[in-house]
Formats: structure tokens, sequence, C-alpha cells
């Protein structure tokens, strides 16, 4: 902290962009810090540093993290620039970490630009690779430089899968529905009932592929008969998520402003989801109730009769002011390596182009179905994470096997880890530690036996006569 607080740091970037996610102005934000708009107006410019009492006023005016706040730039919004210029079509100019790292942390406009534009020449790659051409000119249809689910991840991701309004009008509509005579699956289907809606099981080969259905003619939910207790409860919360309060869902979605249909549907989807979760799991007694048991997953499933994907989802989202829980960031991958899910409710730089690195365990998970295993991995930035992972079912599986799996991954900074049950008899003080990388591209682990290709900005090192355990050797 004293370290922190002693240099000069020049903050402009972060306090302009930190009024604007807040939504005021610079006079309500001087007021708040207890300086003057001119003043306000010059640390913004970068023509005066932040001093130690501006530093702390905003932490505490705003539940700051001060080490988040001072950092030259998001861990993540590095991570995701050394992607872009770790493509092999900037080899040739080996860009060094501390200009990416200058350009997240002083520019992060342009960063995104420069992110968009890659993206847009990514997605020109795969339609020219695919023979998918616009007939008026010839050249690949690219109109979109994002796919849906890109831009409704780094929406939410933006938000930092946190939505204050949902989470209120979810506890409210969970006081009405959650009480002791009855199961929330019996108050939630009498509510409904009372809209004219009605709850039938049906064999899952009347569904054609789905889980879970809406006869809008009908006014009747029909959910599939593989659908757990848990599948059941989440799908039932949606539908009087969506009945209830679908003004609002669609306010949030009109102020994003979607690019177009399909992505306005994803997220439309993506905040009910949040909704049904949050009338599931109130944000307060949630929250409590996650600390009296060390966040222990499994003893939050059976407290709140639900799934350990949605008890995972809804503990990174715990970031409401001044009751925060310890800020996780879950992941989900198939065997495969694929990831279907991705959410932070703090930095970690996962990989925004790519995979996961395969030094992380949450893909030896698949080895121990059910079981969870822990590990502390390090970033290159040095920064220690405890994570643990298991496997779930997907939902509404019929069959067993790996194509039936997925596997969940959960993690937080070191600093949080005593609060965990998962850590409980472990020497956190000197801990065995994995360390782990970004896109192989741009990670310079030396040494590592599962490296995938060679670092863009080193050069390899291959020798005639002798071979390495770790592939592309390189030199530091």
């Amino acid at each position: 902290m004293a370290g922190t607080l002693e240099k000069k740091l020049f903050l402009g970037v972060r306090l302009k962009r930190l009024r604007r996610e807040l939504g005021i102005t610079q006079t309500r934000m001087a007021e708040d810090l207890g300086v003057s708009p001119s003043y306000l107006n010059l640390l913004e410019r970068n023509q005066r540093p932040v001093t130690a009492q501006v530093l702390l006023r905003l932490a505490e005016a705003y539940d700051l993290d001060i080490k988040a706040l001072s950092a030259t730039a998001d861990v993540s919004d590095v991570s995701d620039l050394g992607e872009v210029f770790a493509d092999p079509i900037f080899s040739d100019l080996v860009i060094p970490r501390h200009e990416i790292s200058e350009i997240a942390g002083n520019a992060p406009g342009i960063a995104e630009a420069i992110l968009r534009l890659y993206q847009s020449y990514l997605a020109r790659k795969r339609l020219t690779e695919l023979g998918v051409f616009d007939r008026r000119d010839g050249f690949p249809d690219t109109t979109r430089a994002s796919t849906p689910s890109e831009w409704v991840r780094d929406y939410i991701q933006n938000q930092k899968n946190y939505f204050a309004e949902l989470d209120e009008c979810a506890e409210t509509l969970a006081g009405v529905l959650n009480s002791e005579a009855h199961t929330f699956p019996a108050a939630a289907s009498q509510w409904l009932s009372t809209r004219g809606i009605q709850i039938k099981v049906v064999p899952i080969d009347v569904l054609a592929g789905y889980v879970r259905r809406f006869d809008r003619h009908r006014k009747r939910l029909l959910l599939a008969e593989t659908l757990t207790e848990a599948g059941r409860s989440f799908a039932i919360a949606y539908q009087v998520a969506v009945t209830e309060h679908q003004e609002l869902i669609a306010g949030i979605v009109a102020r994003a402003a979607p690019p177009d249909r399909p992505t306005t549907t994803l997220l439309t989807v993506s905040l009910v989801n949040y909704l049904a979760a949050a009338i599931l799991m109130p944000y307060a007694r949630f929250h409590e109730t996650s600390e009296n048991l060390r966040y222990d997953i499994d003893a939050l499933c059976a407290r709140f009769a639900t799934s350990y994907e949605q008890v995972c989802h809804r503990l990174a989202t715990l970031a409401r002011p001044g009751a925060r829980g310890v800020p996780f960031f879950m992941l989900r991958v198939d065997s495969a390596g694929n990831i279907s899910k991705r959410f932070a409710g703090a930095t970690f730089p996962f990989s925004r182009f790519g995979g996961t690195c395969p030094r992380w365990n949450i893909h030896a998970s698949f080895k121990t179905p059910g079981r969870i295993v822990t590990q502390i991995v390090e970033t290159p930035d040095s920064t220690r994470y405890f994570t643990f992972a298991r496997t779930v079912q997907r939902i509404g599986a019929t069959q067993s096997g790996d194509d039936a799996e997925l596997a969940i991954g959960m993690g937080c900074e070191m600093k949080y880890a005593s609060r965990l049950a998962y850590a409980r008899g472990l020497d956190l003080s000197n801990p065995v530690v994995t360390t782990i990388g970004p896109a192989c591209r741009i990670c310079e682990r030396p040494g590592c036996p599962q490296r995938a290709a060679e670092p863009i900005a080193r050069t390899l090192t291959i020798d005639d006569f002798a071979k390495s355990v770790a592939p592309y050797p390189f030199a530091m």
C-alpha cells in the first residue's frame, strides 16, 4: 500500500472511465471526493497526479480496490492485446509487453478499437477459408465484427457480471415466492397459474431436442422429463422472470444497444437467466450463506436446492457495493477444450481468442468425474490464484460418457483463499504452485513440456544433435 501511495499516479483515463460507468457528472464525482470540479478535470486530463487522499476517497466512495484502481492496466486488457500482436502477421514487429501495457492503460479506447479490428480480420479470414462471399463485390461479408456470443460476453464482462436492478427485483419477487409452507417449484407454479400459465413435464422426444419450451398460444410451459429437480426449478424461475419483468429486461437491452437481432435475443436470454438465478438465490441471503458456509458449493446446492453449475455462476456475480463476495472467475469447457462459458467477478487473464493453458487442471478433472480438484496457479505477472474444478453433466443429458460431461473451473486471487472451504488444511503461506500462461504464442514460460507453439517474440533454438523435453525451445 505504501509503495502504491508514494509514487505519482496519473489515472486520468481510469477516472474518466469509472465516472462514465457510474453514470455521474464531473460535478457529482467532485462532490463525492471533496475536490473542486476544476481539479477533477485536471486529474482526468492527467495534468495532476492522483494523491493518496483522493485515492482513498475513491476507494471509500465507490467501494473500489485501490490495487486494481492504481494498476497500470487491466490484466485482461493486456492479455487480449498480447494475443492480437502474437498473430503471425505481426511477427516482424516484436512488440514488447511494456508497450502493450502502455496502450491498454493509457488509451483503452484505442485498445478496444484494435481488438474490434482484429475480430473483423478473423471473421473475414474464417469466411474466406469457408468460401463464403458477398455476391455484390466478391468479398466476404464481415459487417459484424464479433459473433453474438462474443458481443454479449464482452458486454456482461464490462458490467463486472453484476446487474443491481435485476438483483433488487429478484429479492422482492423471491420474498413473495419463497415461504416455509411451499417449496419454490410449488409456490412458483401456483404464481404462474394465476397468470394463466400451466406447467407440464413431457417425454424428451416430444420436445424434439429442447429441454424447455413455452407454448405461447396455450400458455403452457413444457419441461423435458430428463431435467433434474434443480433444472426444473431454474426453468420455472426463468418463466417467472420473463413473465414478471419483461419490460425491465427490455429496458436494459435497449440501453446496451446490441448491433443486430440475434445479439439482442441472446442478451435478453442471458439477462433473464441472471434474473432467474437471482430469484432462486436472492443476493443478501445467498451472500450471507456463502460466507457462513465458506463458499462450500455442495452445501450451497443443498441449502438453495440448486445445481453445482448454477451456484458457481451465481458466485461470480456477488459484486454488490458494501456486500461483495469473494471475486470468483468461472470457466466451463468440454473434454475437447472448447470454452462455452466464462465469467469473471475479478480480473483473470482469460484467453480471448484461444483456449486455456493445458497446465491448469480444469482439464484433468475429466479423469475424476464429480470430484473437486484444487490447484494454485501463477500467471506471468506473478499473480497467484486458488482454483478448483470438477465435472458436471450437460443439461438434460441422457447418456453417459465424455460427451455428456463438462468441466467447471472456479478461482480467485490467493488473498481470498483462506475464506474458502476448499483451502482448509493447505499451507497457503508456502503452497505448491503451478505456473500457467496465456495462449502459447504469447506465453514465454521456458521449459514447458505442454507447449503447442513457440512464442512469437522469441527465437527458436533447435539443436540438431539433442532433443529437449519441452517442444519449441527458445532463447530468453
